[in-house]
């Protein structure tokens, strides 16, 4: 397995910066066109945040579980439960790479001239 540098808490930090800039960007009405490609890599199917978020989260679950002592507390249990349920939650929502997919056929059809189609 290859050795992985740890990220630092200013590394997410960063990283959700980003994110919020983007969430602004929105908010300020841009064409769609325009910020097709910006959600492109964020809903990709297998690396988008949807995957990537459900992983950190699993992950977050295995190691609270491994690392809680034995036995858990229902406390505990409860959390790595909520853990992993939203994890599930988070990976289901890969297929909106399949809407953004139609959402950017739509859009492509829409600019050809009327003349065309």
């Amino acid at each position: 397995m290859p050795a992985f540098s740890t990220p630092d808490p200013s590394q997410i930090a960063q990283a959700t910066s980003t994110l919020a800039d983007v969430k602004e960007y929105l908010r300020g009405d841009p064409p769609v066109t325009d910020a097709l490609p910006l959600l492109e890599p964020l809903l990709d199917k297998d690396t988008g945040v949807p995957v990537l978020l459900g992983d950190i989260l699993r992950d977050a679950a295995r190691l609270a579980s491994d690392q809680s002592g034995r036995p858990e507390t229902d406390e505990i249990r409860l959390i790595i439960d909520g853990l992993r349920e939203a994890a599930q939650e988070a990976t289901d929502w890969h297929v909106l790479h399949w809407d953004l997919s139609r959402l950017h056929q739509h859009f492509a059809h829409s600019a050809t001239p009327q003349h065309e189609r």
